[in-house]
């Protein structure tokens, strides 16, 4: 057999580092909660991070070596927020949330729960649920001028659409995440955690997803509580599509190339040097298709160039490989449960 092509040989590299995460947010969530040089050591030492890993910024870890520091740092410091706000997050926070808001009928109403829980908790991130139509928003109304840090506010979309999914018991989409804080050095598991359709320096934080999953029940035991609390936040962590999936590689592939450049199944399985069945098969593992990913792909597209005001449908209908923009206003119906006008609408209005 001829040498696997670089693609293969870095891909088959890749799997076998599943549910890692960069050592760039172990470097972050230690920036405010763990003294530096010796106690930081001691810290990573006692959950199982080689130190020496933070001068290696291509390093992972273990997501649930990441969890085992989270709950340290908690414990230490009795802050489930690494200690990023002026009030304390106080150790049993996310008990408290979970148990508010699995009380409620439908995932609007845990939202509402959790979400005023965390803004009486929170001195300096206060929330609010928005429904507009077919979209929903969930959004941070700071008083502050200056912006968090990017880690705080992944921190705590990461708990909020943690709950969310564990509560609706599937995974909600997100369609963009927009942060008023400059773009961090490294994005890389941000986008995998959350969504490609990252926005910096915005005048608002928020997050948007379709609204039809407000109107899911909520149908959670205390027995599932539980287990669910048992494991976090390693269960919020790798409950997340794997980084250096196959599926994530092709993916990023895909995003390189014109739509009607892809390759269809075969030629795709060749390059890969596998078969055509193989690789149904691998994707099928990771519960994936390939015609879902190219779906993917085309919706992470559209919603990033849906926020240019100056690209018409018609040329986000042509570059997608639609045949016309009737096609496409469909497909995106389909994907986010929004017409494409009125995400557009929303996404621009800068202001409420």
């Amino acid at each position: 057999m001829a040498d696997p092509s670089p693609l293969y040989r870095k891909l088959l590299s890749a799997m076998s580092e599943k549910d890692t995460i960069s050592i760039h947010l172990v470097r972050e969530a230690l920036l405010q909660s763990c003294a530096r040089g010796a106690a930081s050591v001691e810290a990573l030492n006692k959950v199982g991070i080689d130190p020496q890993l933070l001068d290696d910024p291509a390093a992972r870890v273990p997501a649930t070596a990441y969890a085992r520091l989270w709950r340290l740092l908690a414990r230490r410091l009795d802050d489930e927020f690494f200690g990023m706000d002026p009030r304390k997050l106080r150790s049993g926070s996310l008990a408290f949330l979970c148990r508010s808001s699995m009380a409620q009928l439908n995932l609007a109403a845990g939202l509402e729960s959790g979400l005023g829980f965390l803004s009486l908790m929170l001195e300096r991130l206060p929330a609010q649920l928005v429904r507009q139509q077919s979209l929903a928003e969930i959004v941070l109304l700071e008083d502050d001028p200056q912006p968090g840090r990017a880690f705080t506010y992944f921190t705590y979309w990461m708990i909020v659409h943690g709950v969310a999914c564990w509560l609706a018991g599937r995974r909600i989409p997100i369609l963009a995440i927009e942060l008023r804080c400059p773009e961090p050095d490294f994005c890389d598991d941000y986008k995998v955690m959350f969504s490609e359709n990252l926005r910096f320096d915005r005048p608002r934080t928020r997050m948007i997803f379709a609204a039809d999953c407000l109107d899911l029940p909520i149908k959670r035991s205390f027995e599932e509580l539980k287990r669910f609390l048992a494991h976090a936040p390693a269960n919020i962590l790798v409950k997340y599509r794997d980084p250096q999936s196959l599926a994530s590689r092709i993916k990023h592939d895909l995003r390189q190339l014109a739509a009607e450049q892809w390759p269809e199944t075969e030629s795709l399985a060749l390059s890969l040097c596998m078969s055509a069945s193989t690789l149904r098969r691998r994707l099928a593992e990771e519960g994936q298709t390939y015609q879902g990913l190219k779906d993917s792909v085309r919706k992470e597209l559209a919603i990033i160039w849906l926020a240019e005001p100056q690209i018409s449908f018609a040329e986000i209908a042509s570059r997608l490989g639609f045949a016309d923009a009737s096609s496409f206003y469909k497909a995106f119906r389909k994907w986010s449960g929004s017409n494409p006008g009125h995400y557009r609408s929303l996404i621009l209005n800068e202001a409420h």
